[in-house]
This record gives structure tokens, C-alpha cells and sequence, in this order.
């Protein structure tokens, strides 16, 4: 038996909206929305045989062509050209007994982490529900699992994409290697992808949620070397990351949050609840009280609620640097610069790395040695973007030692910042893969590999 989700009908014509048209803003808006893109014609796909098309209009006219789910990670702002919206290709397939979903370009992880409940299966998902699934995926994903699994990249058993000669093609490791291995990990640069299969594992619940300190109160360079010494007696099975942030002082928030620092532990642990606590009972002491403790035995669909991510369309800025090992003191700088002493909003996230995700798989995702993965997220207001810029690179400073790359997944409106993304071998080897597939460079709306 298999479970099937899809919210929107096939039709027997591609649909298209020109500027200036009713409904060509409607389907633009997406959740980012501090890059404006004006494409020259949107073609709504519902199919493939849509994208196929809008390919082939796209390749007549030698037009760049950008891709838009759900509008997250949207590259930069951009003028001209083909997007291909595929927000209506959403539809999520559960086979159980293989334990694999068939997930739809447009698909949220929402969507796909229902689908999978009904079978006590779990997708290796982000943090936030509205997030597209293939784009996702097609920059590596790490998930809020990903210690134990891996990358989300890790588990595809096969793409479907069309390319730029306006060919779909179902692709596998054993069909073509070399395709395969570039778009797991090189974005949208070898074609439009129109679904894939992606492996589930058998997750049904977990122990997980988040200790949360006022680092006004609480020095954050204190949290962080607590959480620096626990990580290093951590088994596989648990993932987890360290956030600050000053919350804005804004009514729609609750009272108690505005304007307050918070610094706060993640964690996501497959184990037993009472296994949980005993891994965590070490960094609980350390810390001592918080204004807050959301760890707890959960279902999986609840999952989202260890970060709660906003789920509201706004503005951002955002940029990420793997990092070979921990620099405690120069983390803890980079957090300083970004904390109340900084003239805007900033939010900050340290990933702790390893386990699976050091593991070699078929695929372009880079820097699977790196130990630790530090973001930056600055949101936006106004003329604020070469502000944030600029703060990103004073903060990165801080730890430039130990940099390694940066990440394809958190690359937020930089798309002129390629630098990087990829080692030079990995790098070499997607711009061949690049060259044999796309040699005119035609999708070009996106970090691209010139």
C-alpha cells in the first residue's frame, strides 16, 4: 500500500504569467522576499512535460532559467529570463515496504513528513516544515537527524530532471553516474529537476527540544564551552546545534521574548527518553537553570518545534563557513559581535558535524570532514543587505582560521559569491559535469558554475 498526497491537478497546457499580467506577482511571492526578481515570462509547471517546455522556450532565446518552490533559499535579485515555478508539482508517494517517498519538486517536508508518519517512516528533513524538499536535497540537506544518517543527499535512489536540451531523464547512480553524483550537491546548475526518490528511515519519535539561556544573564561564551565539552561525549545518534539570537521587540511576539537574548542548546536523539536524559543530564548541570526547557520525549511530527523557525515570508541575509575544528574563543567572538553589541538583528547557529556526515557518498556535497558548521542569519530592512554583508565578513573573520568552505544549503542572496561552496576537486569535477550537460550555461539563475 502506498500514501499519496497532491493538492493540485495535472493540465493539459503550461501556464504562464509575463510581468505586468494578473497573477504573475502572486506567482512570484515566495517566502524570501529581500531579492526582488523580475523574470521576462513564470511558467507554472504542473508537469513535467510543463518544464519541458519552458526549457525549451528558454533554450530558443538562449534566456537564462531560475527554479522557485517555496522561495527560501532564492539566490539573489534578478532581472529577465525563465523562472520555473513548480510550487504545484507537490505530490508526496509513500512506498513502505521499500521505505522510499517519491517527492514532488514543489513539495514542502510538512507534506513529506505526514505522508511518512501514516507508515512509521520519517524523512531526513530540515527544521522548518514550509521548506521546498527537492531544493533542499539538491543542496545536500542537513537535517535535525543528520549526525546519526547523514546528509539527505545520502539516501536519493534516483532524480528525474530535465536538461538543458529540453530532455527529462530519470537518473540513477547506475544510469548515469556522473549526473547523478553532480545534482546531489550542485544545485540548480545541471537542470530543472522534477521529482525524486529519497530512502526513509524508521523514526517514529524522539527525545528532543531546546534549553534556552538568557545570555544576558548566562555568559554565551560560557554556554558554548559547556556545549563544546558535551559534544565530545556524544554518540552518533544525537544531533544537535547551539543558536543566539536577540528577538526583536515586536507585538507580535510574546511579551516575556521581546527584546531578550536567548542562547540555546538544540538537540534531536533517537534513542529512549531515558537514555536521553542521561546524555543530557551533563550539559543540564553544566548550564544550570534557563529560562526555558523544551526537551522531551516527542512524535516525530513534532520535530519542528526543537528550533521553530519563523514560518512567515520575510527578508534575510544569510552566509555559513564550515569550520575544520572548534576555536572556542574565536566562536565565542563571533557570537559577541552578533549579539546585542550589534547595530541589527543577527541569529547565529553552530552546528556540531561529524558522525554520518563524515561518511563518502556518491554525490558533489563537499567538506565531509569538517567538524563544525557556523551560520549566520541577518534579516533585512530596507538598504541593509551590504550591511549584513559586511557584519558576515568581520564575524567570519573571527574564526577565518579554521574556514574550509561554506554551505550551498545557507547561502541566503549572495549569488555573486560563489567562492567556496565547493573544494577545488569537487568543484573541478561539477564544471565538467556542467560543461557535458549545460555548455551553454543556461541555468544560470542560481550559484552558478560558470
Amino acid at each position: 500500500m502506498t500514501t499519496t498526497q497532491d493538492t493540485h491537478d495535472s493540465r493539459s497546457a503550461p501556464l504562464t504569467f509575463r510581468a505586468g499580467e494578473a497573477g504573475y506577482d502572486d506567482e512570484l511571492a515566495g517566502f524570501q522576499t529581500g531579492f526582488a526578481q523580475r523574470p521576462e515570462v513564470i511558467h507554472a509547471a504542473a508537469t513535467a512535460d510543463d518544464v519541458v517546455a519552458a526549457v525549451r522556450y528558454a533554450a530558443a532565446g538562449n534566456l537564462p532559467v531560475g527554479v522557485q518552490a517555496t522561495g527560501h533559499g532564492v539566490p539573489g535579485a534578478a532581472d529577465g529570463g525563465v523562472l520555473v515555478s513548480t510550487r504545484r508539482m507537490d505530490a508526496v508517494t509513500v512506498d513502505p515496504a521499500a521505505r522510499t517517498a517519491r517527492v514532488g519538486a514543489g513539495a514542502r517536508w510538512g507534506a513529506v513528513v505526514a505522508a511518512a508518519a501514516e507508515h512509521g517512516l520519517a524523512p531526513l528533513n530540515g527544521s522548518a516544515p514550509s521548506v521546498g524538499a527537492v531544493g533542499y536535497t539538491l543542496g545536500g540537506g542537513l537535517g535535525i537527524l543528520a549526525r546519526e544518517f547523514g546528509y539527505t543527499a545520502d539516501h536519493v535512489r534516483s532524480v528525474d530532471v530535465v536538461t538543458a536540451d529540453a530532455v527529462p531523464r530519470h537518473v540513477t547512480a547506475d544510469s548515469d553516474p556522473e549526473l547523478f553524483w553532480g545534482l546531489l550537491g550542485g544545485g540548480a546548475n545541471l537542470g530543472v529537476v522534477t521529482g525524486l526518490e529519497v530512502g526513509l528511515v524508521p523514526v517514529t519519535r524522539l527525545y528532543g527540544g531546546s534549553l534556552a539561556h538568557d545570555g544576558r544573564v548566562t555568559d554565551p561564551a560560557d554556554v558554548l564551552r559547556a556545549y563544546a565539552e558535551w559534544t565530545a561525549t556524544l554518540p552518533d545518534t544525537l544531533t544537535s546545534s547551539l543558536a543566539a539570537l536577540v528577538h526583536p521587540d515586536l507585538p507580535m511576539l510574546p511579551p516575556h521574548l521581546r527584546g531578550s537574548y536567548v542562547v540555546s542548546v538544540r538537540i534531536a536523539f533517537t534513542g529512549s527518553a531515558a537514555e536521553g536524559e542521561r546524555l543530557v543530564a551533563p550539559l543540564r548541570a553544566a548550564l544550570g537553570p534557563g529560562v526555558g526547557d523544551t526537551v522531551r520525549e516527542m512524535p516525530y511530527g513534532e520535530s519542528h518545534t526543537i528550533h521553530s523557525d519563523p514560518d512567515f515570508p520575510h527578508a534575510y541575509y544569510g552566509d555559513s563557513v564550515f569550520l575544520d575544528e572548534l576555536d572556542v574563543a574565536g566562536v565565542a567572538e563571533l557570537f559577541a559581535l552578533s549579539g546585542p553589541a550589534a547595530d541589527t538583528m543577527h541569529v547565529v547557529q553552530l552546528n556540531h558535524l561529524g558522525g554520518a556526515l563524515s561518511r563518502p557518498a556518491p554525490n558533489a556535497v563537499p567538506y565531509r570532514d569538517a567538524g563544525w558548521l557556523v551560520r549566520i542569519l541577518s534579516p533585512l530592512d530596507g538598504s541593509a543587505r551590504e550591511a549584513a554583508r559586511a557584519h558576515h565578513a568581520r564575524a567570519f573573520g573571527a574564526v577565518a582560521e579554521h574556514v574550509v568552505g561554506r554551505s550551498l544549503n545557507f547561502a541566503f542572496g549572495g549569488n555573486d559569491r560563489t567562492q567556496g561552496l565547493y573544494d577545488a576537486d569537487t568543484r573541478k569535477r561539477l564544471a565538467a559535469v556542467k560543461a557535458a550537460y549545460d555548455p551553454a550555461n543556461l541555468f544560470r539563475r542560481n550559484y552558478n558554475l560558470r
